[in-house]
C-alpha cells in the first residue's frame, strides 16, 4: 500500500509540475493576432530606378486595392544603392494568399506594372514580421526621414532579451529627439532578428539627437544591458516616396 501511495504521489506531482516546466520553454509573449507585416526589398538596376518608381506610382492603385501599403521608401544610406524598401500589412496568411492570387489574375496589374518592372529589378528579398506585443504602429506627426535599425539577437527569443531590448528602445524614445514607428520581430527570414523603424525630422536632427543620447546615463545603461544579447546590427536611412502612406 505504501508503494502504491508513493507512486500515486509522484504521478500527481509530475502532472502539477508539467505545465510549469512547459511554460518555461516559451520564447516570449505569444502572437495571438494574425496580422503580420511583409518587408520587401527590391534591388534595382542603376539606370532603372526612376522608371521603376514612376511606373509603380502610376499603377499603385491596382496594388493597394488588394492590401494595405504601410510605407514605401528608397534607401539613402546604409544599404545597397538603388534599393526600394516597402512594408505591406496582411490580416493573416490566408489573406496574403488571396491577395497574391488576385494580383496574378489582374490583367491590368500584370501588363502595366509587373511585366515592365521585372526587367528593372536585379534582386528581390522578403521577410515576414510581427509587431512585438508591446509595440504598435505609429504615424509620425509630419514628413521626415526614417531609420530602419536591424538587430540580430542571440537565440532564445524575447524571453531572453525582450525586457532589456524594450528598455533600450524606450530610453531613446524618452529623450524625445525621435519617434518610434514600430518594432518588428522576424517570423520568416533570419530568425531572432528585430527591426526598429524610427522617424526623424531630418538626417541632421537624428545626428544631433544621437549625439545627445550617447551622453545620457539612462540610455548608456540601457544599451549596455541590451548589447549582452546582441550578435550584430545595421541600419539604413530611408527616404519616403511621394506615394508612401508614411511620409
Amino acid at each position: 500500500m505504501l508503494v502504491l501511495r508513493s507512486a500515486l504521489t509522484r504521478a500527481l506531482a509530475s502532472r502539477t509540475l508539467a505545465p510549469q516546466m512547459c511554460s518555461s520553454f516559451a520564447t516570449g509573449p505569444r502572437q495571438y493576432d494574425g496580422i503580420f507585416y511583409e518587408f520587401r526589398s527590391y534591388y534595382l538596376k542603376p539606370s532603372k530606378m526612376n522608371e521603376f518608381l514612376e511606373n509603380f506610382e502610376k499603377n499603385a492603385h491596382l496594388r493597394t486595392a488588394h492590401s494595405e501599403l504601410v510605407g514605401y521608401w528608397s534607401v539613402e544610406f546604409g544599404g545597397r544603392m538603388n534599393t526600394v524598401f516597402h512594408i505591406w500589412k496582411y490580416d493573416n496568411f490566408a489573406h496574403r494568399a488571396e491577395v497574391r492570387k488576385a494580383l496574378a489574375n489582374c490583367k491590368e496589374w500584370q501588363e502595366q506594372s509587373i511585366i515592365p518592372n521585372l526587367a528593372r529589378i536585379d534582386k528581390q528579398e522578403t521577410e515576414i514580421t510581427y509587431l512585438i506585443p508591446w509595440s504598435k504602429l505609429e504615424k509620425p506627426p509630419k514628413e521626415g526621414v526614417y531609420e530602419l535599425a536591424t538587430f540580430q539577437m542571440k537565440p532564445g527569443g524575447p524571453a531572453l532579451w525582450g525586457d532589456a531590448f524594450k528598455r533600450a528602445v524606450h530610453a531613446h524614445v524618452n529623450l524625445g529627439y525621435t519617434k518610434l514607428v514600430g518594432v518588428f520581430h522576424t517570423e520568416y527570414g533570419a530568425l531572432n532578428r528585430v527591426h526598429v523603424l524610427w522617424w526623424n525630422e531630418s538626417a541632421d536632427s537624428r545626428a544631433a539627437g544621437r549625439h545627445k543620447s550617447h551622453e545620457d546615463p539612462r540610455v548608456v545603461a540601457a544599451v549596455r544591458e541590451s548589447v549582452n544579447y546582441l550578435v550584430s546590427q545595421q541600419n539604413m536611412l530611408l527616404i519616403p516616396t511621394s506615394f508612401s502612406p508614411l511620409k
